[in-house]
Order: C-alpha cells, then structure tokens, then sequence
C-alpha cells in the first residue's frame, strides 16, 4: 500500500484505498490528484515526494468526499501548496462539516463528525482549466457527488475519480453512494466511450479497457431501481420501510456511518424515479409513502 506507480513519462499513481495521482511539471514540480484520506495518507505522499526530490506546488481534489481530500491539511501546511477543488466540491472542501450535515440532512451527530466522513479543513480555491499545470486537463464527472471530475495527462492517462467501483466493491456493498443517479447514468454512459492508454479509478484497478466495468456499474445501478419498483408495488411504503427492505434484501449491516450513506443513496433513487414518474407519493396518517407506478 502507497507505493508510487509510474504509467507514463509524467504520470504516476499512489496504490491507496483511494488511488491518488502524481502528475511531474516543470523543473520538479508536481501535481497531485487528490491526497488520501488523513493525514497518515499525507505523510506517505510526503515520503514520496522527499525521495524524489519533487515540490509539490497543488492538489486538485476530485470531488469533497473525505477519503480524497483527507491528506490537503497536512500536505498544505507542510509544503505550501495551493489547493484546488470543482464548483459546490470547494465549499465542502473549505467547510468539511458540510459533508456529514448533508449526508444526514440536519446537524451531525458527533458519531457521524469522524474523519472518515469529515476532514479536516484546508484552504481550496476554485478549480479551471486556467489554473492547471500545462498538460492536465478536466473531464466532467458528475452523478457520485455534486461536481466531480477527473483529469487526463499527456501521456493519455484518465483519472476517473469515484464515478465506477469495481465489482468486489459492488458485491460487498451493493448500493454505492450517489447524490445524483441520472447525471451518473450519463457519465458512465459518456465513459464507456472513452479511449486512453490507461484509466486510474480511484476504486478499482487500472486498466486500458474501462467500458466492461462501466456497463457493470450502469447494470447495478438498474437493479436497485427494479429492487425499489417491485418493493413499492404492492402496497406504499415509507422511506424506512424501503430502506429496511434493501438492507435485509442484500443484507447489509445497519450502523448510523451505512444509515447516512445508504440512507441518502436511496433518497436520491426515489427523487430520481419520482421525476421518471416511475414512483408517485402518498400522504397517510401523518406519513409520506411511495407506491410505484404501473408500466
């Protein structure tokens, strides 16, 4: 774990729970693509960066999910470097309790205020094409979070951020985070298409041919959403009622971390197919329920 992987003359990544890029620039300067998800993860890249002789001069951070810009505190006030994060994914980065406070929809619980859904703060400034170092630039990702991204270097190297998991993630947890399931229908749509020597997930392995996985994902994501469809046809169900049903229908282990997670995936499932039609609501009883809607 972290070692630093060279796939391309300029382009490196570190092996991590989420994979973080290194892109070489001018004069020894680098480029990460992310930094991890503490500051362990941030001490480790510091190591690399001191055997190498590189100087960091700036993060881009992917998206505000802690897991990727947990290393930002250290690394920014170890060497001075300027961060940079994408549209609604910079406030989040300014202000890290926003993730926990969005994920459970109120003021978080101190069990939800850890660093594995909240970092530390760092200061980001917001990304474009105009702040990147010459050779870099962005490609829209959005769907698994608000405005995520990924970049690709001169040496034809994708990052792909979180918008795929591989399919031992898929089987061991089965419902993947997602804020917005129609756009990330559309991005995992647009990458299929995709061609490059090489694509770096942040989740998965690497790989010059990353269609299979995306239709892999895409298959997912439609399974859930017939799972919801035949949960909600027989009778209309309140949102815990659903809830309770996918955990015990893929059973998953319910603790408040899995509750805010799954909680808000499912949410953004019944928004999705509420707007398709495919959902209707019903009030009963003080209660908001679903029921689905006959093809």
């Amino acid at each position: 774990m972290y070692e630093c992987k060279k796939i391309g003359s300029h382009t490196h990544y570190i092996e991590s729970p989420a994979k973080i890029g290194l892109f070489e620039h001018t004069s020894g300067m680098v480029t990460l693509i992310d930094s991890g998800s503490d500051k362990d993860a941030g001490r480790k890249v510091r190591q690399h960066l001191d055997q190498n002789n590189w100087k960091l001069s700036s993060i881009l951070n992917t998206h505000s999910n802690a897991d990727h810009i947990g290393g930002n505190k250290y690394l920014q006030d170890q060497t001075g470097c300027t961060i940079y994060a994408p549209g609604i994914e910079c406030d989040f980065t300014n202000h890290p309790v926003l993730e926990p406070s969005f994920l459970y929809g109120a003021f978080p619980p101190a069990e939800l205020r850890h660093k594995f859904l909240m970092a530390q703060e760092s200061k980001a400034e917001l990304l474009s094409e105009a702040v990147l170092p010459e050779g870099l630039s962005i490609l829209s990702l959005p769907g698994h979070f608000f405005d995520m991204v990924g970049f690709k270097t001169l040496d034809d190297v994708i990052f792909l951020a979180d918008c795929l998991s591989s399919k031992e993630t898929l089987d061991k947890y089965q419902i993947g985070f997602l804020y917005d399931v129609s756009s990330y229908l559309s991005t995992l749509e647009m990458v299929k298409t995709l061609q490059a020597a090489a694509f770096v997930p942040a989740h998965a392995a690497v790989t010059d041919n990353i269609a299979p996985l995306a239709q892999l994902n895409i298959d997912k994501v439609h399974e859930i959403e017939e799972k919801i469809h035949t949960l909600c046809k027989n009778e209309p169900l309140c949102f815990e009622q659903i809830l309770q049903k996918l955990f015990t229908t893929y059973e998953l282990t319910m603790n408040f971390a899995q509750y805010v997670l799954v909680g808000s995936t499912v949410r953004s499932y019944l928004s999705w197919m509420l707007d398709a039609k495919k959902l209707q609501i019903e009030y009963k009883d003080g209660m908001m329920l679903w029921r689905s809607v006959s093809n």
